[in-house]
C-alpha cells in the first residue's frame, strides 16, 4: 500500500487531484495571457511621451515577475501531481510524517507539514 492509500480515502484523493488539475488549468491560461501581454511593443506607437514609456516598462517588468511566479507554482502543481500518481503524496519532506488532510485540501501542492513549514 502506498503512502497516499495510507494516508487518504479515494474520494479525498479524487477531490485533491481534480483541485489541483483546475488550478493546474488556470494557471495555463494565466501564463498564456500574460505571455501574448508580455510580447514587445512598439513603445512609439503605444504611449505618448516619456511617462508613458517608463509606465509601459514597468508593466512588462511587473508582468514578467508575476509570470515567473506563476510558472514556479504551476511547476510545484505537475509535482504534486506526479506525486499523487506515484504514491508518495502527503507524506512531509521535512520529518516524514503524514500531512493532515485539512492541509492538503488547503495547500494541495505543499511538501511540507504545518510544523515544518513554522520551521519547527
Amino acid at each position: 500500500m502506498t503512502v497516499v492509500e495510507q494516508l487518504l480515502a479515494p474520494a479525498q484523493r479524487d477531490m485533491i487531484r481534480d483541485e489541483l488539475l483546475r488550478s493546474l488549468c488556470k494557471l495555463e491560461r494565466s501564463l498564456k495571457a500574460s505571455g501574448e501581454a508580455a510580447r514587445p511593443r512598439d513603445l512609439e506607437q503605444d504611449t505618448v511621451g516619456r511617462l508613458s514609456r517608463i509606465e509601459a516598462l514597468q508593466n512588462a517588468g511587473f508582468t514578467k515577475k508575476l509570470e515567473a511566479r506563476e510558472q514556479a507554482q504551476l511547476e510545484q502543481i505537475v509535482a504534486a501531481l506526479h506525486r499523487l500518481e506515484e504514491g508518495s503524496y502527503g507524506s512531509c519532506n521535512g520529518c516524514g510524517a503524514p500531512i493532515p488532510f485539512e492541509r492538503l485540501s488547503i495547500f494541495p501542492e505543499t511538501l511540507a507539514c504545518s510544523t515544518c513549514t513554522r520551521g519547527g
